[in-house]
């Protein structure tokens, strides 16, 4: 394997892991926004069901 193959495939590989992580970071942020989302319509249930 020649240097520039080399090169070519480190860039390559950071790139794929650079994508991964924002990947990931974007499903947490979706799992906290769908447990806010739940707890939030879970309190106008109860609010509204005490009234």
């Amino acid at each position: 394997m020649t240097i520039t193959a080399k090169v070519t495939a480190a860039l390559c590989l950071l790139i794929a892991l650079s994508s991964c992580a924002n990947t990931i970071k974007g499903v947490g942020r979706d799992a906290a926004n769908t447990v806010n989302a739940t707890q939030n319509a879970g309190s106008r249930v109860a609010h509204a069901a005490s009234r």
